[in-house]
């Protein structure tokens, strides 16, 4: 499975973000190898339609879950019709933290 959580910087050990179409980071984690890597969301500072593009970005890296503070309507509406789970955390925690919660079936379902 892969997950993104949505980052303010490139390790696991930076904050997670808790906006989706503009946060600075992705950060893919692998759960079957243990992986993970870090994409710079390139949207993240564009003028509108940031929350659909960015969810075209997961779906391209073909990941299963989000999770993420809050993801706007229309990237929503993205996300569900590619059957990419999503899950809020706003816990003010790191990346690892928010994959812990994750692990553990601490976060909530979104949508």
């Amino acid at each position: 499975m892969k997950i993104c959580i949505t980052s303010q910087g490139s390790t696991l050990d930076a904050p997670a973000e808790e906006r989706f179409g503009r946060a600075p980071y992705f950060m893919i984690i692998d759960t079957e190898t243990g992986s993970s890597e870090a994409i710079e969301n390139r949207f993240a500072e564009a003028t509108g339609g940031v929350g659909p593009k960015a969810a075209q970005l997961l779906i391209a890296h073909q990941v299963t879950a989000l999770i993420s503070g809050m993801v706007g309507g229309n990237a929503r509406e993205v996300l569900m019709a590619a059957g990419i789970q999503m899950y809020t955390y706003r816990a003010g925690g790191s990346v690892k933290d928010a994959l812990e919660q994750f692990t553990n079936i601490k976060l909530e379902r979104a949508g």
